[in-house]
């Protein structure tokens, strides 16, 4: 069974939905139980990183607005005010047990770059360091596609993966990932541990869709699968209750998706859990042999491309009847791709008048899919 209190870096997620009671009031004694249970595991030398919802139902309440009426840009407006009302109620809640905190804003965009990414993850590390609790939350200031229903729970698992977190705790309003929607059938049933993403349990998040709270199952069922293919344990647990990280282990009753044993470097992972891939390659049938063991993928085993892509995108690579082989982040773009397909590694110079390497994909920016 797992123990939390093991962990060594755990990130928690908080959504929208537990910091509010049904009529929009503000559950502030539940934020201090939250930092009460924070407050015990970092003196147990455990780091934490919070990734929260609540800016814009902040700032609409602030407002006195309802958001189902805002157009994007009131959207973004309102999230603007709506940061600040969250950090303040944070930061006066934790200055209590004297925890310093800082606020990261990030996007998908943000997590999908490599760069910007190691960026996050050298400033957690460092406030972890200096002993400041991390509070990360979506950037809903300039995001455009990311706001949107459930999105900060896939935000979370990226965070784990990108600070090799050991586990996610996913605070809901249900006890976990049931058979069923349990509020409509007495005979639902709560599936304890999860070892395997399969049609059944995708069904069981597809039924709960529009009961479960303001996330949903559906995205942290891709929550999830980020973290088991990382090595990150992840739990949901219900977190409407008083000092709801403590009742975790007080009560043990919660999903655990458990991760799979294999190892792979922090790069892989980054491209494992890759969210948004610009396109996809297409090769042929000695090339998916390569691939399979361990090979790079060359030019000229390339027999077509799908979408637009720069060099240093993340893109699939699919067999000839479109099924995946793997991902990885290409040395030329789709339209370097469309001129080279085809050809020898000691041609393309030739025909781009440069070389910048002579594998498309080098095996060491690539990661096999699973089911291949």
């Amino acid at each position: 069974m797992l123990n939390i209190l093991k962990a060594k870096l755990i990130v928690i997620k908080i959504g929208s939905s537990l910091l509010f009671t049904s009529n929009k009031t503000l559950r502030l004694k539940w934020v201090q139980s939250l930092v009460d249970d924070i407050s015990l595991l970092l003196k147990r030398n455990l780091k934490i990183v919070i990734v929260t919802s609540g800016a814009i139902a902040l700032g609409c309440k602030k407002l006195k607005i309802n958001k189902k009426n805002l157009k994007l840009n009131e959207y973004q407006a309102v999230a603007a005010l709506g940061q600040i009302e969250l950090m303040n109620i944070f930061k006066s809640a934790f200055s209590k047990k004297r925890i310093n905190v800082a606020q990261i804003l990030l996007t998908l965009d943000d997590t999908e770059n490599r760069r910007r990414s190691l960026n996050a993850k050298d400033t957690i590390r460092t406030l972890h360091k200096i002993n400041i609790l991390p509070i990360v939350n979506e950037n809903d200031t300039t995001a455009t596609s990311e706001i949107r229903y459930g999105d900060n729970d896939r935000l979370a698992a990226r965070v784990a993966q990108i600070t090799e977190a050991d586990t996610l705790i996913m605070l809901s309003d249900i006890d976990g990932l049931f058979t069923k929607n349990p509020k409509k059938y007495k005979d639902a049933k709560i599936i304890n541990k999860i070892t395997k993403i399969d049609k059944r349990i995708t069904d069981s998040a597809t039924k709960s869709l529009s009961d479960y709270g303001s996330g949903g199952m559906i995205t942290k069922i891709e929550a999830a699968k980020i973290c088991m293919n990382t090595g990150c344990n992840m739990i949901i647990s219900n977190g409407l209750k008083n000092n709801p990280v403590k009742s975790i282990n007080k009560f043990k009753k919660f999903t655990w998706f458990v991760p799979k044993t294999n190892k792979v470097n922090s790069k892989k992972k980054w491209i494992l859990s890759s969210i948004n891939t610009k396109g996809a390659i297409i090769v042929d049938d000695g090339a998916r042999k390569a691939l399979l063991c361990g090979k790079s993928l060359l030019p000229v085993g390339i027999v077509n491309f799908r979408g637009f892509f720069q060099r240093g995108d993340t893109i699939q690579v699919l067999s000839k009847n479109f099924k995946n082989i793997a991902i990885g982040v290409s040395a030329y773009s789709s339209e370097d791709i469309s001129q080279i397909k085809g050809l020898k590694s000691e041609q393309i110079k030739n025909v781009l008048g440069y070389s910048s390497r002579g594998e498309v994909i080098h095996a060491n920016n690539m990661v096999i899919s699973e089911n291949e």
